[in-house]
Formats: C-alpha cells, structure tokens, sequence
C-alpha cells in the first residue's frame, strides 16, 4: 500500500506505548495459544507458533509466559477457549477495512467491533463484503544498509520471493506467497538482513486514494479496532501520501 513503510512505523511506535499497559503480551499470548491449538506444540512444524513465539521476543516477553501459552492451547494447561473470527466493512472515504481477532464470547465482540466501526464514521459489513479486496502474503522488511538489491534479489527470489520494492524508503519491502515466508525469512536471519517487521498479512489488490481530513479519521478507526483486546490485526486499501501520514505521526 502506499506508505507502508512509514504507517509501519508509526505503528511500532504505538506498539511500545500498548507494550506499557500490556495489550501486547496480553494479544500475543493469546495467538500463541490458538497457534498450538490449531497446529500443535512444536514450533518447528507450526509456522503460526514459530511466528507468535518470534513477536514474544520481540516484545521481550518471558518464555515461562510463552511455555505457558503453548500449554494452555494444547490442553496441558486450563485456559479460555477462543474462537477466531473476522470482522469487515468500510471505514471513512470508502476505504475497505479487514480485521482478525479472537474471542471467547462472539456476540459481545461482535457488538463492540461494530461500535467502533459507527463511532469512527464507518460501517461493518458482512463476511466476505471487503475480504476480496485483500490476498494473504508474506511481508518483511529487509534495511537497504544491510545488503545491496541484487544480494537480495540472488538470495530470495528462487526461495519463492514474488516482489521486491524499494521506492522512496530506507526498507527494501520483500512480499512472498504465505507458503515460502518462513524459507524466505530464514535465509534473510541466516545473512543478518531481517529487519524489524516480518509477518503474514493481509495486501490490499487496489487503493483507495485518501486525503488529509479521512486519513485521520480511518487512522483513528483503525487505532480504536487495534485497541480492542479480541482485535488482533487490522487491514485497510488506503493510500495516504507521505506528508499526511507524518504529519499525522506528530
């Protein structure tokens, strides 16, 4: 999308703020769970829990916390059950929003989520009204003082790396089917070229093209949605223009 680069990196910066009250080991604990759930306990054959562990200790949580977790979602433990769900609709400016989560009591998330959405002028739509607007990919961001475009190119692109973007941004953007992320990360941790963000995302397939008066006002959507705790990611097509987005980040 347009801006990626630097709306990720407000969003690291609104992460360490949610890392001081807890809502990011509180979310990341509760993926972990689902992961070993859903996959089994060993990280080694369950990308999603290698994924889950790897964000642990990014945000420095401890691996008691984390063994925890992985208890809990294979029944070695009691713990909650959750159900994953999704949630989409359209925000200000007709932008499309996607949003993941989990929740242990659906009809009560589901009423909140959809609060959010009319607070922050949009609407939340039905399952599958904005899903096709999104593909699942792999995104990681590679520091351009880390290796030269054509050492990144030679390492990822036969390891299944679809794309490679580099314009106006310190960050070469490697997007890769969700299959051939793991194999792709790996091979950039195994040169010291990963960056700080490295995850399975949702792109948008178009844009929608957003000024400074809605780009506040879906920034703000997006913000309420991603401090919700059964809110666990959220997507939107807009393109907002660099200035905008600084100025916003002030």
């Amino acid at each position: 999308m347009g801006g990626h680069s630097h709306w990720a990196g407000i969003k690291h910066k609104k992460a360490a703020n949610d890392a001081k009250k807890g809502k990011v080991w509180t979310k990341i604990v509760r993926e972990i769970s689902i992961a070993a759930k859903t996959g089994g306990g060993d990280p080694g054959g369950n990308p999603r829990l290698r994924q889950a562990i790897d964000d642990a200790r990014a945000a420095n949580m401890p691996a008691d916390n984390v063994k925890r977790a992985i208890q809990k979602g294979t029944g070695e433990l009691p713990g909650a059950v959750y159900e994953e769900l999704t949630y989409e609709g359209y925000g200000p400016g007709g932008v499309a929003v996607f949003a993941e989560g989990s929740t242990d009591n659906r009809n009560r998330t589901t009423n909140e989520v959809r609060k959010i959405f009319e607070n922050n002028g949009g609407n939340m739509g039905q399952a599958g009204c904005v899903a096709f607007l999104f593909e699942k990919k792999g995104y990681i961001e590679v520091p351009k003082s880390k290796i030269s475009e054509d050492d990144l190119l030679a390492l990822t692109l036969d390891l299944g790396a679809e794309d490679i973007r580099s314009e106006g941004s310190e960050v070469f953007e490697v997007i890769t089917p969700p299959q051939d992320f793991q194999a792709v990360l790996d091979a950039l941790k195994a040169k010291g070229a990963a960056g700080e963000t490295a995850e399975l995302t949702m792109l948008p397939k178009t844009q929608v093209a957003v000024g400074a008066e809605a780009a506040a006002k879906i920034i703000g959507l997006i913000e309420a949605l991603e401090d919700h705790d059964d809110v666990s990611k959220v997507y939107a097509n807009f393109d907002i223009p660099e200035k905008v987005l600084a100025s916003l980040e002030k």
